[in-house]
């Protein structure tokens, strides 16, 4: 859907949010954890309003807008703290659940299955998920389209899982 320009008329912005929010809230559920997820919806729509001025009507409104929503949620997620467990606790969920060795043992696992993966495919997931950059950081980093990196990401991690799960 092209638009018009949002020149500071509130009705614009109304029509902008009935048009899109159902779809952006849904977009924002697939990341972000269920509570936030309203909160996250006004934020997307208050800058919208905000960079109103920097969108181009000959263009998809709707891609503006989930463009503006991504950057949202990834802000979001990069924002929140990962779950710790206070040092004194540890020993009582080693005790619990897994214990330390449990847990090196998969690690040496995963280890030995990225060694598996072609070594394009391998810099790609390690340089998603342990150096935590982004797709478009990635193909940056690496000198290739994104396309790709999405592409050797998501092959990789399908032979990931087949040789984590023993069926490769």
């Amino acid at each position: 859907m092209r638009g018009r320009r949002m020149d500071g008329d509130d009705e614009e912005l109304s029509a902008c949010y009935r048009a899109h929010a159902p779809a952006v809230r849904s977009y924002l559920r697939r990341f972000v954890p269920a509570q936030d997820v309203e909160d996250m919806l006004q934020i997307v729509f208050a800058d919208v309003w905000r960079s109103r001025e920097r969108y181009d009507p000959a263009r998809s409104q709707a891609a503006w807008v989930f463009a503006i929503a991504h950057r949202r949620a990834v802000d979001h997620l990069r924002a929140r703290r990962p779950p710790t467990v206070p040092l004194e606790e540890a020993g009582d969920l080693a005790r619990r659940g897994r214990s330390v060795p449990d847990e090196l043992g998969d690690r040496d696992q995963i280890d030995r299955a990225l060694a598996e993966l072609p070594d394009a495919q391998r810099e790609a997931i390690e340089l998603a998920y342990f150096a935590d950059l982004t797709q478009r950081e990635i193909a940056h980093r690496l000198r290739v389209p994104i396309g790709t990196v999405k592409a050797r990401i998501s092959r990789g991690l399908h032979r990931l899982s087949a040789l984590l799960s023993g069926t490769a």
